[in-house]
């Protein structure tokens, strides 16, 4: 009796490997012919069993699972990550040696490719969300390329999908990504302009046919102070100030004097109403970077803000100094010096109707005056740089109004007209 059911059992393995074996060809068939619906059938009908195959069907099953989930660059995205995990299992079965696991490193290099690809013309058409999505599932597929992790991060973020975009950053960040690379350079000795080449054997070959002179090689910036701002700048809009904040400083223990990550801090004050520690961060900024205009401004801003015109009008007039062509400088040291204007209005509305009060309102008048024909060159010079700001036209109207400028009144009226019918 014995013999009998160890026979029997015998024979029911034997079945179930002649039936997983049927399977696995149905779905090798299925795949040749390209009807990855019908190998996706097959492979779930031999999965039950599988456990219990040798190696060599195993390895064969996952080599198959993973290529009909795939489905030859049409399948989802949703079933990447176990095609990678099915892919990996062979590797493991085989010990990267076998059969399978040499056809897998070229299917897993077009799967890169075409993810890469995709994500590329994905963001060209701006969908965002299918671009971060391609680019994610190619770094899964090949870790060691962690760029496409930090282009999956930048797609997210311009798709405006903050939770996505953080959890990319903070991956990056928590790999040590800096992004650092050599860039080959040549000029084009045809249109003496300089180029970018892939690699270095492309460059030096052009350079040998003589097409290109001067090669170099440069250097780029790391990429992890603007993966920090980023992660600051997804908490201050997530109104996590916190957060932000500790992210900058965790970063500028490492990169101290990074201009960069102290206008970061400097923006997250700002933006939680912490204005001595904004002002202080910017200080900081400007002995770092003496040259620059913005800095110079945004000091500016802030006394102006704090009523102090004196000041902000020196701040404002060096960021002219530093850059003539900065347009919100001059417009905001219009508005500093104009800054006495409603004092001196309330003050004249305010006035009687007698001999005095008559005497103080001829006064008012001519400071008025006197104020608004300092601040008019300043904003025609904004003007200049900014023809389709409607509400400045009407303002530089009303100046030459009140200063009875009779051809600029009428060209001014024209140019509020015809911007009032262009808005």
């Amino acid at each position: 009796m014995k013999k009998q059911i160890v026979v029997a059992l015998a024979l029911l393995v034997s079945t179930f490997s002649f039936s997983q074996k049927n399977e696995l060809k149905t779905a090798e068939k299925a795949i040749k012919s390209g009807n990855f619906a019908d190998a996706k059938a097959a492979i779930k009908s031999a999965e039950a069993l599988i456990a219990n195959a040798d190696d060599k069907l195993k390895a064969k099953f996952y080599f198959l699972k993973g290529q009909a989930l795939y489905a030859n660059g049409n399948g989802s995205n949703a079933d990447m990550p176990e095609v990678i995990e099915s892919f990996e299992m062979v590797k493991k079965i085989e010990a990267g040696k076998g059969k399978y696991s040499s056809s897998i490193d070229g299917m897993k290099t077009n799967m890169i490719n075409a993810l890469v690809n995709r994500g590329y013309e994905s963001n060209k058409e701006k969908r965002y969300a299918s671009s971060a999505d391609d680019y994610n599932m190619a770094y899964r597929i090949s870790p060691k390329d962690t760029i496409y992790l930090y282009y999956a991060a930048t797609s997210a973020i311009q798709g405006q999908d903050y939770d996505t975009s953080l959890k990319y950053y903070e991956e990056l960040r928590s790999l040590r990504y800096n992004g650092k690379e050599t860039k080959y350079i040549a000029t084009n000795k045809e249109t003496g302009k300089e180029e970018v080449f892939d690699n270095v054997t492309l460059r030096d070959a052009s350079v040998k046919t003589g097409s290109h002179i001067a090669p170099k090689e440069k250097n780029t910036d790391s990429k992890l102070p603007l993966i920090t701002k980023m992660i600051a700048e997804i908490y201050v809009f997530k109104k996590d100030p916190e957060k932000a904040m500790e992210a900058v400083k965790l970063a500028r223990k490492e990169n101290p004097n990074d201009l960069s990550l102290i206008l970061t801090e400097a923006d997250i004050h700002l933006k939680s109403g912490n204005t001595p520690e904004f002002k202080k961060s910017i200080q900081e900024a400007i002995r770092l970077d003496p040259d620059n205009a913005e800095l110079q401004f945004n000091l500016g801003v802030i006394a102006l803000d704090a009523g102090e015109v004196e000041d902000a009008k020196t701040y404002y007039k060096k960021s002219i100094a530093l850059d003539p062509d900065y347009a919100p400088a001059y417009r905001n040291l219009a508005v500093a010096i104009l800054s006495k204007e409603t004092a001196l209005i309330e003050e004249m509305n305010g006035l009687g109707m007698s001999a005095a009060d008559d005497k103080r309102y001829e006064e008012l008048k001519k400071e008025h005056k006197s104020l608004q024909a300092e601040a008019l060159p300043l904003l025609e010079k904004t003007f200049t740089m900014e023809p389709n700001d409607l509400n400045l036209a009407i303002k530089l109207l009303e100046i030459h109004r009140a200063l009875e400028n009779t051809d600029k009144i009428n060209e001014y009226k024209e140019k509020v007209n015809m911007l009032k019918a262009e808005n």
